[in-house]
């Protein structure tokens, strides 16, 4: 398991932890993405994401946390959206799409702790998230449906600064 001692938890003003993620892509046409092996149950994918530092801005955390799990980089693109959990830890994460430009052969958490990470189809992607982690499957469904309304534990609130 990650453990990191001097790890700083954010929370908004409704104690919402703040956190961040990317789905990361293997190119524009958004139909490859890539997902990381969880560290509490390395045979588990999710998608790469974390809480947010202290006064740290949401897309910078999202791009570093994808370093430090997946060990890629690329060019940040959209916020697909905020998505609230309500159910067991409460947090609000934000959700970046990402086109990976740069894939490290070894990174922090292949090194640390031996995470894992592999391509999937979209399709593949959400049926595998959709056993254990139905909020990640659901940040999938919404870039597949062009941003229809989600359903489950997880609400997708209006992007900060957007029309609704």
């Amino acid at each position: 398991m990650k453990c990191k001692p001097n790890q700083t938890r954010t929370y908004d003003h409704e104690g919402f932890r703040k956190r961040a993620a990317c789905l990361c892509f293997r190119s524009e046409r958004e139909d490859e993405v890539l997902l990381v092996s969880s560290s509490r149950y390395p045979d588990r994918w999710i998608v790469p994401g974390g809480g947010m530092e202290p006064e740290e801005e949401p897309s910078s955390a999202a791009a570093r946390e994808v370093f430090e799990e997946a060990g890629v980089r690329g060019k940040l693109g959209r916020l697909l959206g905020v998505f609230e959990q309500k159910q067991g830890r409460t947090h609000r994460t934000y959700v970046y799409v990402l086109i990976v430009t740069e894939i490290l052969e070894n990174w922090e958490d292949s090194v640390n702790i031996g995470r894992k990470r592999q391509w999937f189809k979209v399709e593949d992607a959400i049926k595998v998230l959709q056993c254990h982690k139905p909020a990640h499957a659901e940040y999938l469904e919404k870039v597949k449906l062009d941003g229809s309304a989600t359903s489950g534990n997880s609400v997708a609130l209006p992007v900060p600064g957007s029309d609704p």
